[in-house]
């Protein structure tokens, strides 16, 4: 859960919920199930796209659902857990949530090709470097709309925590469940802009009958789905279904390996279906997809350290929620900078080169924390009098990596976009989405092993007797943040030097 919840939901798991790092990586992995699902509802989003709305509901629904569970959760804890346990309440809350805003999002994918032009003011159709470029800034105005909404969430998490660091915990438990009642602005807003399309809708159809249009001529002005009938896709549906199938069998039954057998039966699938599409493309095209999807793929599945990193950056670096609000403000209002700032070098360089840039960069930017676990911090304190001390540098570090995860996402949205048929388009978008989304899976299955091989554990008290359940233990932070920022740097760049070094070969 993040945006406006995330540092809420952080200091709450922390505070309340005696639930592991590694168990909280496992469970990332499970919330990022729906997404690697996108691909049935993405072709439901072309085979039924006059009544696309109804999606856009049952998503909202879904997000607000998660919302009031957590709501219940820090406000009525013994209530809830005289249902079940409040860790399973959270799970709940964790995997409703990512469903709902999959499903909205299916439907927006498909809007973004649709909003760029093929062919211009006088009929000519736009040349293939032009379209690139046109669906590259889209896709950078449709980043810079998430990332923007994040901006304010973060702008109103400083406003909301500000000087909560002295509040006694129930002050502090009152404020987290405040945080969750707001979000719930953001299944409404959805749902609003559904009614405002409709409107607008029926006010251009009003127009054209004013000016004597048919029935028809307006339904054939109106249809934004593009000249071909979407037909049913049964290969991509059944594939679906299996995939849906095994999913659900697997983490019900709790089988041991679940999430191993769950990653390599829906990479097996998304495969399979990147097959079938791929051999509707000319050749060229179809090399093109095979490797952006896989250096896409390799560079998305590295695996991170975990919350572990955040426990140590609370209880030793004595980061309070106020100062994380501040610290997400920076992210994101430099994140947006950032998207304008690099939009040409996305829209002009192969995937491949801009993975090799982000990637070193991301290594780079790994080396302050690193530092400061080893007391970089406390040096730079005392050579400036205090100055640069820990928040500091987080603040730095922050300004400089923020931009990075997203322009990775946006060179990759627009090749599918500008790759996409008219009649396919959420169907493509989804099962692209399905197959990158399915690689932060794999990170967190990785993210998983290195908190199994260097444990981190936060202090755990009894609620009710204050007993001292399991210790504090941060000495392994350091060696793990080293063990993912190696894998994370050596992997990707392995990857595209074995990628460019094949095409050539093949050349």
């Amino acid at each position: 859960m993040s945006g406006l919840t995330g540092i809420a939901g952080t200091f709450f798991i922390k505070e309340y919920l005696s639930l592991s790092a590694e168990f909280l990586a496992a469970l990332a992995f499970w919330a990022g199930i729906p997404w690697a699902i996108k691909m049935p509802i993405g072709h439901v989003v072309d085979l039924i796209w006059r009544w696309k709305a109804l999606l856009v509901w049952l998503g909202a629904g879904m997000i607000a659902a998660s919302l009031l569970i957590m709501v219940g959760l820090i406000s009525h804890m013994d209530a809830m857990r005289a249902v079940m346990s409040p860790e399973r309440w959270f799970v709940l809350a964790a995997l409703v949530s990512p469903t709902g805003y999959m499903i909205q999002d299916a439907v927006a994918d498909a809007m973004t090709v649709e909003a760029v032009p093929r062919v211009d003011e006088q009929g000519s159709p736009y040349d293939q470097a032009a379209r690139k470029s046109m669906h590259t800034t889209m896709q950078t105005l449709g980043r810079v709309a998430v990332i923007g909404g994040l901006a304010l969430v973060a702008l109103a998490n400083v406003y909301i925590f500000y000087g909560t660091e002295s509040l006694p915990p129930p002050q502090k438990q009152a404020l987290y469940a405040r945080v969750y009642w707001i979000a719930l602005a953001i299944p409404a807003l959805s749902v609003l802009g559904v009614v405002l399309h409709g409107a607008l809708k029926m006010r251009a159809a009003a127009a054209l009958r004013r000016q004597g249009r048919s029935q028809q001529e307006v339904e054939q002005l109106l249809a934004v789905h593009g000249e071909e009938r979407t037909r049913p896709n049964w290969w991509i549906l059944g594939g679906s279904l299996v995939f849906v199938a095994i999913t659900l069998s697997v983490g019900l039954g709790e089988l041991p390996g679940g999430q191993e057998i769950i990653f390599l039966g829906s990479l097996a699938v998304i495969l399979f279906l990147l097959w079938r599409l791929a051999r509707e493309l000319e050749p060229a095209a179809r090399e093109v997809l095979v490797a952006t999807a896989l250096v896409i793929f390799i560079y998305r599945s590295m695996p991170g350290t975990g919350a572990g990193t955040s426990w140590w950056m609370i209880d030793v670096l004595n980061f309070d929620q106020s100062f994380l609000a501040r610290l997400s403000l920076v992210a994101y209002a430099l994140t947006l900078v950032g998207m304008f700032a690099f939009r040409r070098f996305m829209a002009e360089r192969p995937i491949s080169y801009i993975i090799v840039v982000l990637t070193a960069a991301g290594g780079i930017m790994s080396l302050p924390n690193i530092g400061m676990y080893y007391g970089l911090h406390e040096w730079t304190a005392a050579l400036t009098g205090g100055v640069v001390d820990a928040r500091v540098i987080a603040l730095i570090d922050t300004a400089l990596e923020s931009p990075l995860g997203q322009i990775a996402m946006i060179p990759m949205l627009a090749w599918i976009a500008n790759s996409a048929p008219a009649n396919l388009k959420a169907t493509y978008f989804a099962v692209m989405a399905s197959f990158s989304n399915l690689a932060l899976s794999a990170s967190q299955l990785g993210t998983k092993y290195l908190n199994q091989v260097f444990l981190v554990t936060r202090e755990v008290r009894d609620r009710a007797t204050g007993e001292l359940k399991v210790p504090a233990d941060y000495s392994e932070v350091g060696v793990l943040m080293i063990a993912a920022t190696v894998i994370g740097v050596a992997v990707p760049l392995l990857a595209v030097a074995a990628v460019r070094l094949l095409r050539l070969r093949t050349a």
